[in-house]
C-alpha cells in the first residue's frame, strides 16, 4: 500500500526511507524497545480478538534482528526474512501502522492485508514462511547485484531450525561459486519450534558456512560490543567478495508462535535474566530510560489507533487469476526455422540473447562441448560466455535464483535437464514464484523454465514422465507445451518478452529431431478474454463436420497424425486434429467455442490422463452442455518401465487411438 509513513520518534529517515539508528546506548534501546513493544501490542491484540491466523515474535531478539538490517545502507542492499520477520521489518522500513495493520487484516496494511505476518514486500525487503525458500533467491538477486557492479549486499535470515532444508546448502554452493555478497545470517536461538537444536543439529553451525568457503563470524547478541561487530562484519561483506555466514546467539523470550512454548519455568528464567535489551537498558539513567519507553508507548498507541481505524481489507474485484497481462513485443517475430525443433529452439534462444540484454540461461552442463542434454544450447556459450552459466546439479536452488535474477529485472531461462527433476523444484515454484506476483502488485517474476520431457526412449521410470498434469495445478503458473507444427521458436520467443509470469516450458525429447513443419495446420482464433491464448496458440485441421476430432499436444501429436491418417484410409473416416500449445491457463473459452458441436471427440495424452489438462478439458465441455460423444486416452498411472518392449505396452499409440476411435461408432 502506498502511504505516508510518520517516522518512529526520536529517529531520521535516510534517503531510501530506512531508520537511521545510531551506535550509542540510548538510540540501541530506543528502537529495540520500540520493536519489543511492537509486538506485546500485536499478542494483545490477538488476544483481544483483533488479529487472526499466526505470528511469530522476536521477543528477546530485538538486537539480534536489528543488527545487520541496520548497518546495511547502501540503496542496492536488500533484506530477505522469514516466519520471524517483524523486527527485520520495522528496522529497515520503521513502517509500524504498515506491520500491526498487515496482521490485523486492514486495508491500510502494508500488503493491504495480502500478506499477513509472515509474507511481506516492501522495497527491497521480501519475506516469506517456508523455511530456506529465500536462500536460493538471495543468491540470484546477489548475482544481479555482481553483474551491474553495485556495492549491495543481500543479508538473508533464517534461524537455526533451517539448518536442516537441503536448499540452504545448494544456495550456499551457489553463492560460493559465482563469488556473491550474500550474507547468511543464522539467528541461533537454540530451538526450533519445541525440539532444541542440539538434538537435531550434527556438527557446528559455522562449519558448515566455511564448508562452503564462506567467511563465518559468531558473535552473541548479549556482548556489549554486539552491534559494533555487526557493522563490522557488513563493511567486511561489503569491501570483500563472495558470500559470508553471520551465526548469532541468541535467545526467545516468548514462545514460537503464540502458545506453544513448552519450556520448563527455570530455562525461562534464565533466559530472561539474559535479555540483553534489559540489560541495554540498564545503562541508561533511570530518567533517560523512562523518556524513551514512555515516548514509545505513546506513538505505539497512535499506531494502534490507526490500525483500528483502517477498514478491512476487501477486493474492489475478487481476483480471478494472478496473471500479469501481455506486454508488446519487444524484439522482431522469430520466424520459421528451416530444420528441426531442437535448431528452431536454439535459434529462439540466439535471437534472445543477441536481442534482449536481460536474458540469462542457466542450467546443468549448458556450456561447450556439451551444449546441454539434449544440445539445444549447442554454441551460445561460445557466443554469450557471460550469459550463458552452467550450474552445480541444484535443481531447487536454480530455480530460486531464476526467481531471483526476474525479480530484479532479468529474464532468466532456467533448463532443468529433465522435466521429472521440476519434482525438485516445486517449493520454488509453488511457494514462491507464483506467490510473489499473485500478492504483490509491484513484484513481477518473469521466469522461463525449461524442461526436456516424455518417454519412448527406454530411460525408465524417472527419466521418461511429461508431469504437466501437476504442473497445470499450481495457481499462477503458466504451462506451456509445443509440437513439431506450432511455431516453437516464437512461442518460446513469446513467453521470454512477452509473458512476465512465471512459465515451464516443456520440450517433448522425440520431437527435437522432428522437422519444423506447420503442413496444413492453421491457427485458431483464440477468445480473447483467453489470457495467453494469442500469444500461444491452438491449432486445428480438418474439417469441422469430421467424424470425429482428436485433441492432443506436445510429443502426441505424430501420433494422433498417424492414427487419423490410417483412421481416413482404413476405415474411411474423416478426422479433425486440435492441438493447443497453452496448457495452463487452460484457453478454456477458446477449446469449448471451438468443440462444443463435434460429435466425437478423443483427448489425447502421454500422462496418465487423471487430474489432468484432459479432465480439465472434459469438465468444461460438460459444464457448458456437451452433447456429444467422448472418451480421453492417456497412460495408466503406473511408472514407466526401462524395457522398451515394456514401455512401449504403456503408452498410448496410434493403435490405440484408432481402438480409441472405433469405440464410439
Amino acid at each position: 500500500m502506498t502511504q505516508m509513513i510518520k517516522p518512529v520518534p526520536g529517529y531520521m529517515i535516510d534517503p531510501a526511507g530506512r531508520p537511521l539508528i545510531g551506535l550509542d546506548d540510548a538510540s540501541l534501546y530506543g528502537f529495540a524497545h520500540f520493536i519489543r513493544s511492537t509486538e506485546q501490542l500485536i499478542l494483545d491484540l490477538f488476544g483481544r480478538g483483533l488479529l487472526s491466523g499466526t505470528t511469530h515474535t522476536c521477543l528477546g531478539q530485538e538486537l539480534c534482528q536489528m543488527s545487520v538490517v541496520r548497518a546495511l545502507s547502501d540503496a542496492d542492499d536488500v533484506v530477505l526474512s522469514n516466519h520471524r520477520n517483524h523486527g527485520h521489518f520495522l528496522t529497515y522500513s520503521g513502517h509500524a501502522v504498515g506491520l500491526v495493520a498487515e496482521i490485523m487484516g486492514r486495508q491500510d496494511g502494508v500488503c493491504g492485508g495480502y500478506g499477513g505476518s509472515q509474507h511481506i514486500a516492501y522495497r527491497n525487503f521480501h519475506s516469506n514462511g517456508v523455511q530456506a525458500g529465500m536462500t536460493a533467491i538471495a543468491s540470484g538477486l546477489a548475482l544481479d547485484i555482481k553483474r551491474r557492479a553495485s556495492r549491495g549486499v543481500v543479508a538473508v535470515m533464517i534461524g537455526d531450525g533451517t539448518l536442516g532444508e537441503g536448499l540452504l546448502y545448494e544456495s550456499m554452493n551457489l553463492a560460493s561459486v559465482w563469488g556473491v555478497r550474500v550474507l547468511f545470517v543464522v539467528e541461533n536461538n537454540g530451538i526450533a519450534q519445541t525440539t532444541y537444536t542440539r538434538d537435531v543439529l550434527a556438527g557446528s553451525i559455522a562449519g558448515r558456512g566455511a564448508a562452503f568457503g564462506l567467511r563465518t563470524w559468531e558473535l552473541d547478541d548479549v556482548a556489549p560490543d554486539f552491534m559494533t561487530s555487526v557493522d563490522s562484519v557488513v563493511v567486511d561483506m561489503r569491501e570483500g567478495k563472495g558470500p559470508g555466514m553471520l551465526v548469532i546467539k541468541t535467545r526467545r523470550l516468548g514462545p514460537h508462535s503464540k502458545g506453544d512454548d513448552l519450556r520448563d519455568a527455570a530455562e525461562r528464567a534464565a533466559i530472561n535474566d539474559r535479555d540483553p535489551l534489559m540489560a541495554l537498558g540498564n545503562r541508561l539513567n533511570l530518567q533517560e530510560r523512562a523518556g524513551i519507553e514512555a515516548r514509545n508507548l505513546a506513538f505505539l498507541r497512535e499506531v494502534e489507533a490507526t490500525a483500528l481505524a483502517s477498514p478491512e481489507s476487501h477486493f474492489d474485484v475478487v481476483p480471478v487469476h494472478a496473471m500479469r497481462l501481455a506486454r508488446d513485443a519487444s524484439i522482431p517475430a522469430q520466424p520459421p526455422v528451416a530444420g528441426n525443433v531442437r535448431s528452431a529452439l536454439n535459434a529462439a534462444l540466439r535471437n534472445l540473447l543477441t536481442n534482449c540484454d536481460d536474458v540469462l540461461l542457466l542450467g546443468e552442463d549448458l556450456h561447450e562441448p556439451y551444449g546441454g542434454a539434449f544440445k539445444v544450447t549447442a554454441g551460445l556459450s561460445t557466443e554469450f560466455p557471460d550469459r550463458v552459466i552452467s550450474t552445480p546439479i541444484s535443481e531447487a536452488g536454480i530455480t530460486g535464483a531464476g526467481i531471483g535474477l526476474a525479480i530484479a529485472g532479468h529474464r532468466p531461462i532456467v533448463e532443468i535437464m529433465f522435466a521429472d527433476f521440476l519434482t525438485l523444484c516445486m517449493d520454488q515454484i509453488y511457494n514462491h514464484a507464483v506467490k510473489f506476483p499473485g500478492m504483490f502488485a509491484d513484484c513481477d517474476v518473469p521466469l522461463v523454465i525449461r524442461a526436456p520431457c516424455g518417454g519412448r526412449r527406454g530411460y525408465g521410470p524417472t527419466h521418461s514422465q511429461s508431469p504437466e498434469n501437476l504442473l497445470v495445478s499450481v495457481p499462477g503458473l503458466t504451462v506451456v507445451f509445443g509440437s513439431h507444427r506450432h511455431n516453437i521458436g516464437q512461442l518460446l520467443v513469446n513467453a521470454v518478452t512477452r509473458w512476465s509470469n512465471p512459465v515451464v516450458f516443456l520440450e517433448h525429447k522425440l520431437l527435437y529431431a522432428e522437422a519444423q513443419d506447420p503442413s496444413d495446420y492453421q491457427t485458431v482464433l483464440p477468445n480473447e478474454s483467453d489470457l495467453g491464448a494469442d500469444l500461444f496458440p491452438t491449432l486445428r485441421r480438418g474439417d469441422a463436420q469430421s467424424d470425429v476430432t482428436l485433441v492432443g499436444f506436445g510429443g502426441m501429436l505424430p501420433f494422433i497424425e498417424r492414427a487419423a491418417e490410417r483412421l481416413g484410409r482404413e476405415e474411411e473416416l474423416s478426422v479433425e486434429i486440435v492441438s493447443p500449445s497453452l496448457l495452463a491457463p487452460i484457453p478454456r473459452r477458446t477449446l469449448v467455442g471451438l468443440l462444443l458441436e463435434r460429435r466425437r471427440i478423443v483427448v489425447i495424452e502421454e500422462s496418465h490422463h487423471e487430474f489432468g489438462v484432459s479432465a480439465e478439458l472434459v469438465a468444461s465441455l460438460a459444464e457448458a452442455g456437451y452433447r456429444g460423444k467422448i472418451i480421453r486416452i492417456g497412460m495408466p498411472p503406473v511408472p514407466i518401465a526401462s524395457a522398451r518392449s515394456l514401455e512401449r505396452a504403456q503408452f498410448p499409440d496410434e493403435q490405440a487411438i484408432i481402438d480409441g476411435v472405433l469405440g464410439l461408432f
